[in-house]
């Protein structure tokens, strides 16, 4: 699966799946048309403000444990703002980082979802620049490969 942003969202080409009305546990439904709900754009599904929206590719592994792993991609909407709690990109002291944000108590901290990684304390003098909201993650199950 994977959500594809090119140029105006508008000019994009809709790509519409079968969305199955039972859900699943195990195993896949029959693919008989009395069980198909409506199509499903993963556009609409995975972006909530075009104009607002673009996607990261993820580098190393401090954000494991909130299910995002090296070479996921990140859908980022730059029109939310950022509250405790939000996962976000930032840059702070010259780097790109995601984490998730965590406001209160004080000092504002950046917080890695790896135990193994230790958690950023800004300081008096830090400068944070939130670039967006993590809304969502893309994932291939098929490592390594093209389909």
């Amino acid at each position: 699966m994977s959500c594809i942003l090119l140029g105006d969202y508008h000019s994009l080409y809709a790509l519409s799946i079968p969305l199955f009305l039972e859900r699943i546990s195990a195993g896949f439904p029959s693919p008989a048309e009395d069980y198909i709900e409506k199509t499903l754009d993963l556009n609409e599904l995975c972006i909530e403000h075009p104009a607002a929206t673009f996607f990261v590719r993820v580098q190393g592994e401090s954000m494991i444990e909130a299910g995002i792993f090296p070479d996921d991609v990140l859908v980022v909407d730059r029109s939310l703002r950022a509250v405790h709690g939000d996962i976000i990109i930032a840059s702070l002291r010259s780097e790109m980082t995601v984490k998730q944000l965590h406001l209160s108590p004080p000092p504002v901290r950046l917080l890695p979802r790896n135990s193994a990684f230790a958690p950023i304390v800004l300081g008096e003098d830090d400068v944070l620049e939130v670039f967006g909201v993590v809304t969502n993650v893309v994932r291939s199950l098929r490592r390594g490969g093209k389909s």
